[in-house]
């Protein structure tokens, strides 16, 4: 069952429960009206559950949850998010450059600068890399930023300066971490475009030992002839 959307709102699944927010999320709710507040509040809720498996869907909930609440960073940064997901580049890049304003916070570097390189753009994407609040990311997401990097140099034809980069980012450090995994897939597919696929085989077995979560294709790219 859905409740019955007004205007023309997606509708909001019945287990899209406001409580299932993180408690810095609702504190920001709390600054609306309470009927808003829960309208808002269960927009956030639909557009996280399908973020993964229909990011079009999620968007049109962030869409409608920033409606009536688009002073709030946490609005922005989930339609932000969210048309990242779905491939808005431009929209992305405008909602998260807010969330920094807003909020000071760095974190969403790297999705900005691929919405640069989504956007054919790989110069701004390689100024984000490099500017100053680059160097305040922790670990995971300095990963993805170089991980980032790498393909705007790639975009540009600079397959060793990408290569560099990666390596630079410790994709032969010997302690795995979390975002392991995905520097191994970018350093194997930038081999394997660089002309060199003995070496990009053995990085994707690699990467295909450890994605115990199949967050890549390695598998199928090992399967190829």
């Amino acid at each position: 069952m859905v409740r019955s959307p007004p205007r023309d709102e997606p509708p909001v699944p019945e287990d899209a429960d406001v409580r299932r927010l993180a408690p810095d999320v609702r504190a920001e709710l709390s600054s609306l009206a309470p009927d808003n507040a829960a309208r808002v509040g269960r927009h956030l809720v639909a557009a996280g559950d399908l973020l993964e498996g229909n990011p079009t869907a999620a968007l049109a909930h962030a869409r409608a949850a920033r409606r009536t609440a688009g002073r709030l960073p946490t609005v922005r940064e989930a339609v932000g998010v969210a048309a990242y997901a779905a491939g808005q580049w431009q929209e992305a890049l405008t909602e998260l450059r807010a969330v920094r304003r807003m909020t000071g916070d760095p974190s969403h570097l790297p999705l900005m600068a691929d919405s640069e390189r989504g956007l054919g753009r790989p110069e701004r994407a390689l100024d984000l890399a490099a500017s100053a609040d680059a160097g305040r990311l922790d670990a995971a997401a300095t990963a993805e930023l170089r991980i980032v990097q790498a393909g705007a140099r790639r975009d540009l034809g600079e397959l060793d300066a990408a290569l560099v980069i990666l390596q630079d980012a410790g994709v032969h450090a010997n302690e795995v971490q979390a975002w392991t995994v995905r520097l191994w897939y970018a350093y194997a597919d930038t081999l394997e475009a660089a002309g060199r696929p003995g070496e990009a085989r053995r990085w994707f077995e690699a990467v295909l030992a450890s994605d115990d979560d199949e967050q890549t294709d390695a598998a199928e790219r090992l399967a190829l002839p």
